[in-house]
C-alpha cells in the first residue's frame, strides 16, 4: 500500500495543488499537521484536505491479497502548533507567526476552525503500522531535525512521521523508519520547492519528492493580503 506523506502546508494553497497534482495513486494522505499558519489562503488548504479522497485503484491495489483489508483511514491528519494555537483563541506575540495566525483567523470559518481543533496532536493508524506527530512524539513543540532521528523515537509503529522543522529526511533502523516528508508550503532546507514523501507501507520504503510551484504568484498572495514581505521572501530562498 501507498500512502502520500504531507506536512507544514502553512496555508500555501499553490504549493498543496502542487502537491497533490504530483502525487502518485495512493491509497491514503497523512499530514503532520501546520495547515495554516503564514501563508495567505489557510481556508483552501483545510478545504483541500478535507475534500481529498483516495484513488480508487490504489485502494483497491492495496486490498489484493492483504489479510487487513483495505485501509482504514483514507486521511490521516494531526494538529500542528499553528493548528493548536488559533483553534485555541490564542496568539503568538508578533512577528511573521502571529501575523499568518491573525490572518487566518480572520478569514476561516467557525467550522474550519472547529475541523483544525478536533484533530488529535498525534495518532497511529493502519492496525498501529504508522505513527504520526508535528513535533517530537512527547512535546509538539520540540523540533526534531533529521540529524537527530533516532531509533528511541520509535515505539512499535513500522514508521513515524513527523514535521515541524521544515528540513526534508529519512533514517530507516532495524525497529522501522523514521521520516519528515519535509514542508509543502515553507521549506527551510535550502529548497524551496515543495516538500512531500510517498511510503510503500509494505515494503516500508520512503520516496522524498520535490515540485516546483508558481512562487511568484504566492509572493502576490502574500503581499496582496498584507503579510509581512519576510514571508515571501522565505518562499524564494527556501530558508
Amino acid at each position: 500500500m501507498r500512502v502520500g506523506l504531507l506536512s507544514d502546508i502553512h496555508a500555501n494553497a499553490v504549493a498543496l495543488e502542487a502537491v497533490l497534482s504530483a502525487m502518485p495513486p495512493v491509497a491514503a494522505l497523512v499530514c503532520a499537521g501546520d495547515v495554516v499558519g503564514y501563508g495567505p489562503r489557510p481556508a483552501a488548504c483545510v478545504e483541500a484536505l478535507r475534500a481529498w479522497t483516495p484513488d480508487r485503484a490504489a485502494v483497491e491495489a492495496s486490498s489484493e491479497g492483504a489479510a487487513r483489508g483495505p485501509p482504514c483511514e483514507s486521511l490521516v491528519p494531526v494538529r500542528g502548533n499553528h493548528d493548536r494555537v488559533l483553534a485555541a483563541g490564542a496568539s503568538f506575540d508578533g512577528g511573521m507567526a502571529g501575523a499568518g495566525l491573525e490572518h487566518a483567523r480572520r478569514e476561516l470559518t467557525a467550522d474550519q476552525v472547529a475541523w483544525l481543533a478536533a484533530l488529535p496532536e498525534t495518532r497511529r493508524a493502519f492496525d498501529g503500522q504508522i505513527r504520526v506527530a508535528h513535533g517530537h512524539p512527547s512535546d509538539p513543540d520540540r523540533y526534531v531535525y533529521p540529524d537527530l532521528f533516532s531509533a528511541d523515537l520509535l515505539d512499535g509503529e513500522r514508521v513515524l512521521v513527523l514535521g515541524h522543522t521544515h528540513v526534508q529526511g529519512v533514517r530507516r533502523f532495524p525497529a522501522g523508519s523514521v521520516v519528515n516528508p519535509g514542508s509543502v508550503g515553507q521549506p527551510r532546507d535550502g529548497d524551496p520547492r515543495a516538500a512531500y514523501a510517498v511510503l510503500d507501507l509494505d515494503r516500508e520504503r520512503v520516496d522524498l519528492r520535490r515540485v516546483p510551484y508558481d512562487v511568484e504568484a504566492v509572493e502576490r498572495a502574500v503581499r496582496d493580503a498584507g503579510l509581512p514581505d519576510g514571508i515571501a521572501g522565505r518562499l524564494r530562498n527556501g530558508r
